[in-house]
């Protein structure tokens, strides 16, 4: 059993052998099964020029899940917020939230999401990152009663009050969550390094707000779950290769399989598995026991637990085999699926 609720981070995940419409009907898939087993939230990741991950138009990935959907809550994780106006992704939230009252995040990063490139082809500035607050707060205020642009509405978004979450893997998240006195979910699935600093800032710097009366901390690990150890260590294995491959392809240049693997047996692959520090990868009951400890190392509310699998078949097997080790309220009486049962079309 995890004291505490078990949330998704899914990351629309595209396998080798699969298409970008297998990944987004595998999203639903997940969204569905982890709505019936107990999960209690599902977020999606705004990342761009990836190919091995579909979540780029954020919104509207939401949009097809919640319609897919009925009482699980669904939302960002996050929304870059200085690749776009605060005013757009009002109208955008408030859109979703208007349409499936109670159910939707916004979660927030300054990251880009994307290389340089990518950034330059979506005619950022530089500069936005830096004005991260001040768009944080202005949203804030599009998305409640009183608008804080003089003849400027949010229509739809004014009144929605859609909660707002602040995502980071440093400790300017951590305090810039802490003054605002908002839930922060700390990037711990791949930017291990400051968690506990991050943490300890974060509660030290609370200030209550109207959203928000004590510190909610939200913690990322990577999970990889199944029948035995050798299937689980599998499921690593290929996460290790897709991270490998993703950070040291070039241009349209893709590594080989036998380059990746090259890479995985240098020191390069230091990097790698330093950014998978904080994985449950096993049998269920490992996996549930890996998770109640780095809850209780933390002291995190919320665990957002990222499974990994080499299909879609494999991420849904994970995710109900956590959920019943976990003994969440709906695990038991979800059907069980079986990875060999699930390949996609």
């Amino acid at each position: 059993m995890i004291s505490v609720p078990l949330s998704i981070l899914d990351l629309a995940a595209v396998g080798r052998n699969e298409s970008i419409a297998d990944s987004f009907a595998g999203s639903v898939a997940l969204a569905q099964l982890a709505e019936r087993v107990g999960y209690r939230r599902i977020w999606y990741a705004e990342h761009h020029n990836i190919r091995s991950i579909a979540s780029s138009a954020t919104a509207v990935l939401i949009a097809h899940i919640a319609a897919h959907t009925g009482t699980i809550r669904l939302g960002s994780g996050g929304i870059m917020l200085p690749n776009h106006s605060p005013l757009v992704i009002a109208e955008q939230f408030g859109t979703l939230a208007t349409l499936h009252p109670g159910r939707i995040d916004l979660g927030l990063g300054r990251a880009p999401g994307s290389d340089q490139r990518t950034f330059m082809a979506m005619r950022r500035d530089p500069a936005s990152s830096e004005r991260f607050p001040q768009d944080v707060l202005e949203l804030q205020g599009l998305l409640g009663d009183e608008s804080p642009i003089q003849g400027v509405k949010a229509i739809p978004g004014a009144g929605t009050h859609v909660p707002l979450y602040i995502l980071g893997s440093s400790l300017f998240g951590a305090q810039l969550a802490g003054l605002l006195g908002l839930p922060y979910a700390f990037a711990s699935h791949f930017a291990p390094q400051a968690l506990h600093e991050a943490i300890r800032t974060y509660r030290e710097r609370f200030e209550p707000s109207d959203q928000l009366s004590e510190p909610y901390v939200m913690a990322g690990v990577n999970v990889a779950a199944a029948d035995t150890d050798e299937e689980a260590q599998a499921l690593l294995l290929h996460s290790r290769r897709s991270r490998a491959r993703n950070l040291f392809s070039r241009d349209d240049r893709r590594l080989t399989d036998e380059e990746v693997d090259a890479i995985l047996v240098s020191p390069h692959a230091v990097h790698i598995d330093q950014m998978m520090t904080y994985t449950a990868a096993g049998t269920p009951d490992a996996v549930v026991s890996y998770l109640d400890d780095f809850q209780q190392h933390t002291g995190a509310h919320e665990l957002i637990v990222v499974h990994h699998g080499d299909s879609v078949a494999t991420r849904l097997h994970s995710v109900e085999l956590l959920a019943r080790a976990a003994g969440l309220p709906g695990a038991d009486a979800a059907p069980s699926h079986h990875p060999e049962e699930n390949e996609p079309a």
